[in-house]
């Protein structure tokens, strides 16, 4: 007698789903607003973390245009969704969707995992969805903020060209999801910054100190999605990460030792050695072990890398109290210089400004 295993189902890339509870937009819609001549109206600005009230009901009508619209986008999403671009719509609120990108590789988000909450307004397609990134604080691309807004031309919150911009009768939510994919998860996404990329030859020590950065923040929202994934897509990101875990801590290994430009694993040989800067190295050897950790957590058999995550953390946490004492002479040395500063003020001098933004990369724009 055979003993048969069943195969685990394969996560869909398309489905209709029931629980939309976790949604950045669950309640946004009914929302009421003032407008400048104080009447109250619906919400139709773009900040996802308004809602407050329950949601609405002009979409529950089948007859309806947009109930109608959004129903056939569903279609197209179901039969052309591109390789590594997920989506949840749910049976009971049609406004909303989910949708998680893998990062392409060859970039600084290889192997990570994006998630991307939208809600169709009423008068839709008139107007462009609204799109909220699921950021956790974390500004991982120009386009891309920590507050979740999504800059794009064709949401018409990012300039472009008319062609570029959303047309009511061509655009598409596929359109979407794949100008996220390709166009703001880029190779360079220091480039993406209006006006960077003017003078390229010059800001490149810019560049890539700005895709060392993203590659950092790609593996902070790699842990920070394994102990909070949304809901509908827990399966699908532990499996990835679970899959992908040895690949992922190569790379960041072979980062770390100079054996590969960061972003670009595996498409060098091994035998070169690439310049990478000392902060990258620092926080990367501070990231490894809990990214170790919670790679573990899915069910990963990580074999070398528990040993190498052991030396990381020993090496970081020596590398964390020098960089506290550090901290310690620079900020008895800014007092001084601020003590300077009020002297020179009161005798007339112009005041000379500090930076205040604390920055991961000195080198960053």
């Amino acid at each position: 007698m055979s003993l048969i295993i069943e195969q685990p189902e394969r996560f869909r890339q398309f489905d209709v789903v029931s629980d939309h509870s976790d949604h950045s937009y669950l309640n946004y819609w009914n929302k009421p607003t003032k407008s400048k001549k104080g009447i109250s109206t619906t919400n139709n600005n773009n900040n996802a973390n308004d809602a407050k009230t329950d949601g609405p009901d002009w979409f529950a009508n089948p007859s309806s245009g947009v109930h109608k619209k959004i129903i056939k986008e569903w279609r197209v999403l179901e039969r052309n969704l591109p390789e590594d671009i997920y989506v949840r719509v749910y049976e009971r609120r049609i406004d909303l969707l989910r949708a998680a990108i893998v990062g392409p590789a060859g970039t600084p988000y290889h192997d990570g995992v994006f998630v991307f909450d939208v809600a169709f307004p009423p008068d839709y397609p008139a107007r462009p969805p609204l799109v909220h990134y699921r950021s956790f604080g974390i500004r991982i691309n120009p386009n891309l903020y920590a507050n979740g807004k999504v800059c794009l031309s064709l949401l018409n919150t990012w300039f472009g060209s008319r062609n570029e911009k959303w047309n009511p009768g061509e655009s598409t939510m596929l359109q979407i999801l794949v100008s996220i994919q390709g166009l703001v998860l880029n190779k360079n996404p220091y480039f993406n910054e209006p006006g960077a990329g003017l003078f390229t030859g010059r800001k490149t020590k810019k560049s890539m100190a700005y895709t060392e950065n993203t590659f950092i923040y790609s593996c902070m929202t790699m842990v920070y999605l394994l102990k909070k994934p949304p809901k509908n897509f827990e399966t699908f990101i532990s499996t990835h990460f679970r899959d992908r875990s040895t690949h992922i801590l190569s790379a960041c290994d072979a980062y770390m030792n100079s054996r590969a430009v960061v972003g670009c694993y595996g498409e060098t040989s091994s035998d070169q050695v690439f310049k990478v800067s000392k902060n990258f190295k620092a926080l990367m050897k501070s990231w490894y072990p809990h990214m170790v950790v919670v790679f573990k957590g899915t069910g990963a058999s990580l074999g070398s890398f528990e040993q190498l995550m052991v030396e990381k953390k020993t090496t970081s946490s020596k590398g964390n109290y020098s960089d506290v004492k550090k901290k310690q002479k620079k900020e008895k040395s800014s007092g001084f210089r601020k003590l300077i500063g009020i002297v020179k003020g009161f005798l007339g001098f112009k005041k000379v400004g500090t930076a205040k933004e604390i920055k991961v990369n000195s080198s960053s724009s």
